[in-house]
């Protein structure tokens, strides 16, 4: 086994990810040490370079990556867009692209690195490629010096709050006809001409909001820097879990009032209920491709607290009906309720006529799939999406809306949640 072992592995992941970023390719993992029951013994994955690829625009997205999945016989990484919807319901996303990725991409590693507190381990997926030049590749790498960051990036959005609070208002009128019961409405704030150091971003959005599901991923000159907190579906021989985010609420430095907070959190009628109608949708998601019987709901408002806000996280399980694949699970659960609303479909039909922008890789996933079918995916939330070559930088936020929201609040809990990205491009302290 290719196992090394280093003394300073922050600064190894640090090193290895810039080493990594200087290749076209590459996907860089990191749950910045927080515990996770339910993931690898790993705390940070690193993929680097791409011995093949998938990239899927318009074709059958699905069948492209089982063709894919078995053709490379190893583990893949990538990313789903949100509007892979449309090949698995009858719905169509017509809002303006500005960012222009593929609906799908994947890639076959040349080197993955398997990180743990004290360990490395490498795998080199090209004969001629041995795992000790790797690793004194990265251990002798000397980091650039840090370029200043621009003095400001002028951030723009796509909807005024005027018009946020009128779409959350017909959103209500919506749920008062019975239509749906809540929906993840979402707006976009963006910049353009814009140039940015796309690793330098991350690290500074890592280091203001580090978050279990953080990854940086890079295609060619197109980026996602995400600092997501949210798993989407992972799946472990024949288990799969969920663990849908719904209810937010601020941090305080004071200790005192950070306790009654999650206690006001943990106990808001608005915050529960919207939880608890994705807890339901994502049960009821899983039972497609479930044993009968097997669905369960593992723990129902935890409140997992992050550097920037509380949040209600809760789990659900099941065990894969042995008819089904891998894939009948991605599939039957896409895109994931906490991003959608419910009844699902009807939700997303609604979004696409009160969003102003696609989608796209936003409320997507980032993730991998082994050789053996199992996968792990987040949530793509809390990122920065950045097309070099276009010079557009955008990130999307966005809340549930019941029957009891208050406009106003919502409006609140979107610039909350954009709260560490506009830092990090502010260039504020």
């Amino acid at each position: 086994m290719n196992l090394f072992k280093t003394k300073h592995i922050e600064l190894f992941k640090e090193k290895a990810l810039h080493w990594a970023s200087s290749f076209s390719t590459c996907c860089y993992l990191d749950s910045n040490g927080y515990a996770d029951p339910y993931g690898s013994s790993y705390n940070c994955i690193i993929a680097i370079d791409s011995i093949d690829e998938l990239t899927v625009t318009h074709e059958d997205a699905f069948e492209a990556l089982r063709t894919f999945q078995e053709k490379v016989k190893g583990t893949i990484f990538g990313y789903l867009t949100y509007d892979i919807k449309n090949q698995l319901e009858e719905l169509e996303s017509n809002n303006p692209d500005h960012c222009h990725f593929p609906l799908l991409f994947f890639f076959r590693p040349r080197i993955e690195l398997l990180i743990t507190d004290a360990t490395v381990e490498i795998i080199c997926n090209d004969s001629l490629i041995e795992a000790s030049f790797i690793f004194e590749s990265i251990e002798n790498l000397v980091i650039p010096a840090t370029n200043p960051l621009p003095k400001t990036v002028h951030i723009e959005s796509r909807m005024d709050k005027q018009t946020y609070l009128s779409k959350v208002e017909k959103v209500k009128e919506h749920i008062h006809r019975g239509d749906i019961y809540e929906l993840n409405l979402c707006q976009e704030f963006y910049a353009e001409d814009c140039s940015i150091d796309p690793v330098q971003t991350w690290e500074k959005l890592n280091m203001i909001s580090p978050t279990p599901f953080s990854s940086f991923f890079k295609r060619k000159d197109q980026y996602i820097l995400c600092a997501s907190p949210e798993r989407y579906l992972r799946k472990q021989a024949a288990v799969v879990i969920s663990q849908p985010i719904k209810g937010t609420i601020k941090r305080s430095s004071d200790a005192t009032e950070d306790a009654n907070l999650k206690e006001q959190l943990y106990n808001d009628p608005k915050e529960r209920s919207e939880n608890v109608m994705i807890v339901d949708l994502v049960r009821n998601d899983l039972t497609r491709c479930a044993s009968p019987g097997t669905v369960k709901v593992d723990e129902l408002f935890g409140v997992y607290s992050f550097k920037q806000v509380h949040q209600l996280i809760s789990t659900v399980s099941a065990s894969l009906n042995p008819k089904f694949t891998y894939l009948e699970a991605i599939k039957d659960t896409f895109p994931m309720g906490s991003m959608t609303g419910a009844p699902k479909i009807k939700a997303m039909q609604l979004i696409e006529r009160y969003e102003e922008s696609l989608r796209g890789v936003y409320s997507g996933c980032i993730g991998y799939i082994t050789s053996t079918q199992d996968f792990d995916f987040n949530v793509v939330i809390r990122s920065i999406v950045y097309n070099a070559a276009e010079q557009y930088l955008s990130f999307q936020v966005g809340g549930a809306i019941t029957t009891n929201s208050d406009p106003e609040k919502e409006y609140e809990e979107c610039l909350l949640k954009a709260q560490a990205i506009k830092q990090v491009l502010l260039n504020q302290r």
